[in-house]
């Protein structure tokens, strides 16, 4: 195991992935500090572009996205109460009241700095764990990683938004779509009705950016949002965050970090619950409880450190047993699977140094944010007035270029199109998509 360590932390030492990894952080914290312009649409549109790159250039600049995503849905959060991604909820709790106070700088660093602790210590906690549980998991045989398998879509399908029905009908209809193509065992082509197209089976790429990036746009479109409500706020009010003020937030940093990394490890549970949970647990605990709501910067510390601690645990299932656990890690998956890797036991048996190596830039992804999302706080902070009509049209077309890029065949844009609009309904009709992308 220390060898495959030692060897990844040399494959990770490269200036293309750190200066692709810095990018990807930047357009993370841009996209998360957009309202409505969630982290996983961002990821699916920019995933075409990880497949023109080495694996340990184009998987960390996608890795980068996330953190920067989900940190930087804080920012809005704080500002005005806008959370720019799920993750961020239990954020708006404390930071609008802080920043009505004069201390929104106060608060967004330390958003900033319980996001890359909480981030840091569970990456570090991965790396030390998940090579004890992939050979644990190279022991496991067929039957045993059946009904892990059936489990974890059990567990997504409950805890993913509406009713467990709604998950486990999406979950099925997703096992639907996996069957489609040629038999691996019997060569015989099933549900493809004549398509030569999808004999290979449904183009996986395709199919997540209409899931996931698709729906986005169209609900934007139809909800005619064209600008944010803040066109002002006073963002230079108040001093910056001081030492003694993040030295009282440790213990719930820890806290917080502790709750992040268990519940990451878990599919399907993710950023939303832990935010939740990290800022009970730190209420809980406080002396002055009646103080949380109303402009408590160990709020803001709980709910960061827990949403970001699951960022590393979250790799876990994806890496050991090749099961992606959320929406993120599915993608992720694609981006593995484009470069001619499948997560799972073996993954680490023929591929170790190449795992570790990933792991360790997410080390050192968490020590680039940390620069560059101290600098560019008033950078990001004015993202919250860009108007949404500029930025639509480009998304669509990153969107569709990406799909066709994939296998520059026009087959796939309608593939894009057919699961953009499946994914549209759904999402109308309160019924989560992520079980049917674990099921596929």
């Amino acid at each position: 195991m220390w060898d495959n360590f030692l060897q990844g932390v040399l494959l990770t030492l490269r200036w293309d992935t750190f200066g692709m990894m810095g990018l990807g952080l930047m357009l993370g914290m841009f996209v998360g500090a957009l309202p409505g312009f969630t982290t996983i649409m961002a990821m699916a549109v920019l995933l075409p572009i990880s497949f023109f790159m080495d694996p340990m250039v184009g998987i960390p600049f996608l890795i980068g996205v996330y953190k920067g995503g989900i940190y930087g849905g804080s920012i809005p959060a704080i500002l005005v109460s806008m959370p720019g991604t799920g993750a961020s909820v239990a954020t708006t709790f404390d930071g609008p009241s802080l920043t009505k106070k004069g201390k929104s700088r106060k608060a967004m660093e330390m958003a900033l700095f319980a996001s890359v602790c909480g981030d840091l210590s569970s990456d570090i906690l991965t790396i030390l764990f998940i090579g004890p549980i992939a050979i644990m998991a190279m022991k496991i045989g067929p039957p045993e990683l059946g009904a892990i398998i059936l489990l974890s879509l059990i567990i997504i399908s409950a805890t993913t938004s509406g009713l467990f029905i709604k998950g486990l009908v999406m979950c099925f209809i997703g096992l639907f779509f996996s069957m489609i193509g040629q038999d691996p065992l019997g060569g015989m082509s099933r549900f493809t009705f004549g398509f030569f197209e999808i004999k290979s089976g449904i183009p996986l790429l395709p199919m997540l950016i209409g899931l996931f990036a698709i729906p986005e746009i169209l609900q934007a479109v139809e909800k005619k949002i064209t600008s944010f409500v803040a066109e002002e706020f006073n963002l230079k009010a108040g001093e910056k965050l001081t030492f003694k003020e993040f030295r009282r937030s440790i213990k719930t940093i820890i806290r917080s970090t502790a709750i992040g990394t268990s519940l990451g490890i878990i599919p399907g549970v993710g950023q939303v619950v832990s935010a939740f949970v990290g800022y009970a647990a730190a209420k809980n605990a406080s002396k002055h409880p009646e103080t949380y709501g109303k402009g408590e910067l160990d709020g803001i510390a709980a709910a960061e450190a827990a949403n970001n601690a699951v960022n590393g645990p979250t790799l876990v299932p994806l890496l050991t047993l090749g099961i992606p656990g959320d929406k993120v890690t599915a993608i992720l998956l694609g981006a593995f699977i484009a470069q001619g890797l499948r997560p799972g036991p073996q993954l680490f048996a023929e591929q170790g140094p190449l795992v570790f190596a990933l792991l360790v830039a997410m080390i050192f992804a968490n020590l680039i944010f940390v620069v560059l999302g101290y600098l560019t706080i008033p950078l990001f902070a004015k993202v919250v007035t860009i108007r949404k009509s500029a930025l639509l049209p480009l998304t669509a077309i990153f969107a569709f270029a990406g799909s066709y890029v994939y296998r520059s065949d026009p087959f796939d844009l309608l593939v894009l199109v057919l699961f953009g609009v499946f994914g549209y309904t759904a999402k109308k009709l309160n019924f989560d998509v992520t079980p049917m992308v674990m099921g596929y």
